[in-house]
């Protein structure tokens, strides 16, 4: 090759090598270098690039993205930047932050804001140097003119600003923390206040989250002109994301000026709703309607207050041609149906306009609103009206219902978000219930919203709601309360009855339950739970806790993945307050009440998930007390622990000792307190448990190891096997018929005063076969024992009468089990 092109290629490289080195790829850039040096090593180019590429080696790599994002206009540098910040080994020098950010505040990106904001709220997030220069920016000043460079930058960068704002370590001392936090809070006040200003939304969450963090050194700079400004954002009219912010600091403030916050709300939308202008109805209507939620009481009271709700009334037929001033009442009236008082207020006084907005259809947003404004006001606790008056309030909640159910098979997400708050208050009513229980395609529909992915929490919350009025059973309710309950209404001068609704009771909400098992309902719930709410997460479990009250409903649920939801669920719920405690033990009555009817052997694998032992700690919650004294000040319900002892039972079954091991070191002290219970059922279901247990070498150890407790214990077993009640005498005898095979439970047996005679107890002739043949067994047993414990067996078997009775049983039985077993003790005996 020519010494001409040689040079010429050997430069092409070296350009190569640079452009390859400054993206970020050294190894191309290296090797297309070292290519270039091979080719011609004295080429003043390749000099060039070797020193250019050594230079920039020298440099952090953060800092070499930085200055190629700002100096040559790189968004893919910038893309870069961030990307390395974002990485959690990522550590920047102090030096380095410190030039990244001045370059960057310095900059002006000609592509727009938005990678350079993400940009510096990545460097301030991720180093301690970058926010001490921050801070440090802000001390020296101009004061102003630094806080409207990072103003100006983007809304992350103000989120920034706000952590180093808040964070003391950035700072020299903390009064001067303190001193620039109030300096930038009334910044942004100026922000909110300035006429016209775009960036309204980002000034109003600095706002907000200043004061959510350090509400009592900030709360005297809010004077009554901001709170104003702030109050004007919540106008519907406004984006979503501005209200958001708007509402945030408008709670924070409510929470920290308990006396004089509502007072200036009242002023606000009182004296706008007084000007009767357009403008300032629909303000203050927005206003009223935002706050609802924040603070319901001192809402409700506005909204009850003489004149209010009249008012809008009279606004309505003044205004009907401002479709914006409509739309502000409705979305008044529909958040203010969250409190009682208000719903009969909207519908005594503005029934027939919210009639006439929903039949004109003029405008589908506001037909839609009213709509579900007319479900709240006809919700379950709406006194029943008799007459041509009842039969009319029948009829519009059927044509309500048949509207939401149009509604939800549109596309639009508002109109089915609609549907599903409608329907959510409708579903209380018993009549409703069996409707749309029964309306296959209405399930169909629901289902396909719960199941879709793109469906917002709120929407999923609505449609489990519904659900849970289908399927939710009356409460399990003693005597005594039900007399109290009557008391009460009696009390209240309630014209309702106590006396439940026919179609809410137990056969009718069954049906329910299997039309919406039927429809496919638990898979929903499976993917449903992964992605809600603890509040909806709550639903769900109560929802399953329906359906695993038939026991034919408990295999579907356990078969499409809802025992190990339930399971995980239980796990996953940490938290000490009442509604986790609630949660928890739904779940783990759920696990119960199906762990009763399948076979624990089929849906716990001998490897993988859910583990066998895995429903052992939920259903020993159930057995204790402590939980329900927190979440219950009435009766305790003995049916969640009868339910348990039964699963557990069940469980105890699995031919696996680690199962039994694990029940008896987990759960053994309340199992041994509830052998003693008064109650017939729940000690009949503790013995049952304790016989299972025997199969486990440590549950016979309980019995017969020696210590003075076991023989307590045995005291105990043998007096179970001489109660009244037949299955426990039963589970009893069963029991000592395992625990007799081993020679120093015999022992212990023979020890106790009346031991034998209540073996010999359990083959009286007047028992049913099942009882006598655990007691030929425990005969059996005992005379077999070897040593000197088979010795005094023997003896004190003929010296109480053993042999008398065996002959007895032998010539009245013809169960063969009996015959074989008693031949055989009674040759032993006779011997």
């Amino acid at each position: 090759m020519a010494g001409g092109q040689r040079d010429e290629r050997a430069s092409e490289f070296a350009r190569k090598a640079v452009e390859l080195v400054s993206s970020g790829e050294a190894e191309e850039g290296s090797r297309a270098l070292r290519e270039a040096v091979s080719l011609a090593p004295e080429n003043p180019d390749v000099k060039a690039a070797f020193a250019q590429i050594q230079k920039d080696q020298n440099v952090d790599r953060l800092l070499r993205l930085c200055l190629k994002f700002v100096q040559s206009d790189d968004p893919q540098a910038g893309e870069e930047a961030v990307r390395y910040l974002d990485h959690a080994n990522a550590q920047t020098p102090n030096d380095v932050a410190e030039n990244c950010l001045k370059s960057l505040l310095e900059y002006e990106d000609p592509t727009g804001p938005d990678k350079r904001d993400a940009l510096i709220a990545s460097l301030l997030r991720q180093s301690q140097g970058a926010r001490v220069f921050l801070a440090s920016r802000l001390r020296t000043g101009p004061f102003a003119e630094v806080f409207n460079e990072i103003y100006n930058v983007g809304d992350r960068t103000v989120n920034a600003l706000v952590s180093v704002l808040l964070e003391e370590l950035s700072w020299p001392t903390e009064t001067s923390r303190k001193d620039y936090e109030r300096d930038v809070f009334k910044l942004l006040m100026a922000k909110v206040l300035e006429a016209g200003h775009v960036h309204v939304k980002r000034a109003v969450a600095g706002i907000a989250r200043l004061l959510a963090a350090d509400a009592e050194h900030l709360q005297s700079l809010l004077d009554a002109e901001t709170l104003d400004v702030i109050l004007s954002l919540l106008d519907y009219r406004l984006s979503v994301d501005v209200r958001s912010q708007a509402t945030l600091a408008i709670a924070k403030y409510m929470e920290i000026c308990q006396e004089k916050g509502p007072a200036l709300l009242s002023d606000f939308v009182t004296s706008r709703v007084a000007r009767q202008k357009n403008e300032d109805l629909i303000v203050a209507f927005s206003v009223a309607a935002a706050v609802f939620p924040i603070i319901p009481s001192v809402a409700a009271a506005l909204f009850l207050s003489e004149g209010f709700v009249q008012s809008l009334a009279d606004v309505l037929k003044k205004r009907t041609k401002s479709k914006e001033v409509e739309q502000a009442v409705l979305e008044l009236l529909s958040a203010a149906c969250m409190d009682g008082g208000c719903r009969q207020a909207i519908q005594k006084h503005c029934s027939e306009w919210l009639n006439k907005v929903l039949m004109n259809g003029d405008g589908r947003r506001r037909s839609e609103i009213a709509a579900v404004i007319l479900a709240k006001v006809n919700g379950a606790d709406r006194p029943k009206t008799d007459g041509e008056q009842g039969a009319r309030d029948q009829d519009q909640v059927e044509m309500l219902i048949g509207k939401f159910s149009n509604m939800m098979t549109e596309s639009d997400q508002t109109s089915i978000q609609s549907s599903i708050e409608g329907l959510a208050y409708l579903s209380l009513q018993p009549k409703m219930k069996e409707k749309l229980a029964n309306d296959r395609a209405f399930l169909k529909n629901l289902l396909t919203v719960l199941g879709d992915v793109s469906s917002s929490s709120t929407l999923v919350f609505g449609g489990l709601n519904i659900i849970s009025n289908l399927t939710k059973y009356l409460p399990n309710r003693s005597e005594e309360q039900k007399r109290i309950s009557q008391l009460k209404a009696y009390a209240n001068s309630s014209k309702a009855t106590s006396t439940p609704h026919p179609l809410d009771e137990d056969t009718h909400v069954t049906q329910r339950c299997k039309a919406v098992l039927d429809a496919g309902i638990v898979p929903v719930l499976v993917i449903s739970a992964k992605k809600v709410s603890t509040t909806a997460l709550a639903s769900v479990l109560d929802i399953l806790l329906s359906f695993s009250k038939t026991s034919n409903h408990r295999g579907t649920i356990a078969q499409q993945g809802g025992l190990k939801l339930l399971l995980n669920t239980y796990s996953s719920i940490t938290g000490t307050n009442t509604s986790d405690i609630r949660a928890r033990r739904t779940a783990a009555h759920a696990v119960a009440r199906i762990l009763i009817s399948v076979n624990p052997a089929l849906v716990f694998s001998t490897s993988g998930q859910p583990q066998r032992t895995s429903a052992i700690r939920p259903l020993l919650s159930l057995l204790s007390s402590s939980e329900d004294e927190t979440i219950s000040d009435g009766p305790r319900d003995l049916l969640p622990i009868f339910e348990s002892l039964l699963a557990l039972t069940n469980l105890a079954s699995i031919p696996d000792p680690t199962v039994a091991d694990t029940i008896i070191r987990l759960a053994w002290p309340p199992i041994e307190d509830l052998l003693l219970s008064n109650n017939t059922l729940i000690q009949r279901a503790t013995v049952e448990l304790v016989c299972n247990l025997m199969l486990s070498p440590s549950g016979i150890a309980q019995f017969a190891d020696g210590s003075p407790r076991a023989g307590q214990r045995l005291h105990i077993l043998l007096a179970l096997a001489d109660v009244e009640d037949f299955a426990t005498r039963r589970a009893a005898g069963g029991a000592l018929a395992v625990l007799t095979e081993d020679d120093a439970a015999v022992g212990a047996i023979l020890d106790r005063e009346r031991g034998v005679e209540k073996l010999l107890g359990l083959c009286n002739e007047d028992e049913e076969e099942e009882i006598v043949r655990r007691g030929v067994v425990c005969v059996r047993n005992v005379v077999c024992a070897t040593g000197d414990v088979g010795l005094k067996g023997r003896e004190k078997m003929k010296e109480m009468g053993g042999v008398e009775v065996l002959k007895v049983i032998l010539k009245r039985t013809r169960n063969e089990r009996i015959l074989e077993e008693g031949v055989e003790a009674l040759k032993i005996l006779l011997r």
